[in-house]
C-alpha cells in the first residue's frame, strides 16, 4: 500500500514529539513513523487543506459511505466527534489534504478507507496556532 504524502507544521510536530516520548505501543510507533516521512513547514506556510491538530474535518468512511465530522485532538481532549491522535485513526488523518485518503487498520481487525472531504475548520488558516 502506497502511503499518501502528508505535511505537518512545526508547531504540532514539536508538542506531537514531547507526547511520544511518554507514549507508547502500536499506535505511537505508527505515529512516530508518519512524523518521520512528513513535510514539516513552518505554521504559517500551512496549506489550509491539510488536517493539523485541533483541525475539525469532514470525511467519508469509504466502505459504508458514511461522512462524518470529526475534530483532531490530543488525548486529555478526546470525547464525543473528538478523535485522539493517538488513536488510530487520529494518527491516521494527521498531514493528509482534502481529496486524499488512507487505508488504516480498525480495532475489529478490518480495513477503514478514509477520505478527507473538507477541513471544517484549521487553526493555522484561522490566524491561531501559529508559534
Amino acid at each position: 500500500m502506497a502511503l499518501p504524502a502528508i505535511t505537518v507544521s512545526r508547531l504540532d510536530v514539536a508538542r506531537l514529539e514531547a507526547l511520544l516520548a511518554a507514549a507508547h505501543g502500536e499506535v505511537a510507533e505508527g505515529l512516530e513513523e508518519e512524523l518521520l516521512r512528513a513535510t514539516v513547514v513552518a505554521p504559517q506556510a500551512m496549506a489550509a487543506d491539510v488536517v493539523t491538530m485541533n483541525s475539525r474535518i469532514r470525511c467519508r468512511e469509504q466502505g459504508r459511505g458514511r461522512d462524518m465530522s470529526l475534530t483532531l485532538v490530543y488525548p486529555e481532549d478526546s470525547g464525543p466527534q473528538k478523535v485522539s491522535v493517538l488513536a488510530p485513526v487520529g494518527a491516521a488523518l494527521l498531514g493528509l489534504s482534502v481529496g486524499q485518503s488512507i487505508d488504516w487498520p480498525a480495532p475489529n481487525g478490518k480495513t477503514l478507507k478514509l477520505e478527507i472531504l473538507a477541513i471544517e475548520y484549521q487553526p493555522e488558516a484561522s490566524g491561531e496556532d501559529l508559534e
